[in-house]
């Protein structure tokens, strides 16, 4: 079994290192949380999952912890989740570059961004968010991105 941290595998754990399991999870706010089978609470925002964040009450909670206990799928949103993922501590940060494009522009289709840079949506949306931080040569890509935009939409 991978183990994955946000979507990417985490080649500093093995799965011995993951002792705890998902007992249950729920939703509050804009926050996911789980309980162990060790008794702790753990939680995200629901920004580090933007498929969670823009589903609705009923997709979030059509949800199937695994037997292991390490891992949630959502079968209609085609997510998944690991344990471990609860164990980054990121929290939002509205206050980027990336976000500072698309709040400039807020009619911009984010998964149309993505699909001409050639990246997954999720991905762009945890820059957006401020979960993940983008290379300068990802804020390019995407500043290159929104130029192509603005010259077709002149052209027209």
């Amino acid at each position: 079994m991978s183990l994955l941290k946000n979507g990417i595998k985490d080649l500093t754990k093995t799965e011995d290192d993951y002792m705890e399991k998902i007992k249950n999870l729920w939703f509050d706010g804009n926050r996911i949380y789980i309980r162990t089978t060790e008794g702790q609470i753990k939680s995200r925002p629901l920004e580090a999952y933007p498929e969670l964040l823009e589903a609705s009450v009923t997709e979030r909670n059509d949800y199937m912890i695994n037997e292991d206990g390490e891992d949630v799928r959502w079968d209609k949103l085609d997510a998944d989740m690991h344990i471990s993922s609860f164990y980054e501590t990121t929290e939002p940060n509205k206050n980027n570059e990336v976000a500072a494009m698309f709040a400039r522009f807020p009619w911009l289709n984010v998964s149309e961004v993505a699909r001409r840079m050639d990246i997954n949506k999720s991905l762009l949306s945890r820059y957006i968010y401020g979960i993940s931080k983008p290379s300068k040569q990802r804020i390019e890509q995407i500043r290159s991105a929104l130029h192509s935009f603005g010259k077709e939409l002149l052209s027209a």
